[in-house]
């Protein structure tokens, strides 16, 4: 069944070449590992990739991001982030406090227990990921990463 599907796919987009046939095939790999990661969070943490994201940019901020720049980090609207924080507020995970600078806006930032929780999220998705690429060889791995590196330059 994967095999017709996949060669379906491959005749569908051979008459688009060769750049819409990749486009494709970035799209499968990405959907696959990221129905993976979906599954573990929820069966082994009870919690969703976004909030992982979430928790994932606010990691990187020590002293918190405005509503705005989470979202723009994520790449999804404000409702999204909002609908998102709030949850992870409810669990204790992050705080919300207004921005001193501007009333309008908020800053959120990870609690210590969210820190915590991160930790052992990212533990945990490391080795999903390293999981789901364990039968493709380091050595095209590396070879990978250096062309999308390449692909990811030539588009910005």
């Amino acid at each position: 069944m994967v095999a017709t599907d996949e060669r379906a796919k491959d005749q569908l987009t051979a008459a688009g070449g060769l750049d819409l046939r990749i486009w494709v095939r970035l799209l499968d790999c990405a959907k696959i590992i990221e129905k993976r990661l979906r599954r573990n969070f929820e069966e082994q943490f009870g919690t969703t990739l976004p909030r992982f994201d979430v928790l994932a940019s606010l990691s990187r901020a020590p002293h918190g991001l405005r509503m705005g720049e989470l979202s723009r980090a994520l790449l999804v609207s404000n409702g999204n982030v909002t609908a998102v924080v709030r949850q992870l507020q409810d669990h204790g995970l992050v705080t919300v406090q207004p921005d001193p600078d501007d009333r309008r806006s908020a800053i959120v930032a990870l609690t210590p227990e969210g820190t915590d929780q991160f930790r052992a999220l990212a533990q945990a998705h490391h080795g999903w990921v390293r999981e789901a690429l364990a039968d493709f060889p380091e050595d095209r791995q590396r070879i990978l990463l250096e062309l999308l590196t390449q692909l990811k330059t030539s588009i910005i």
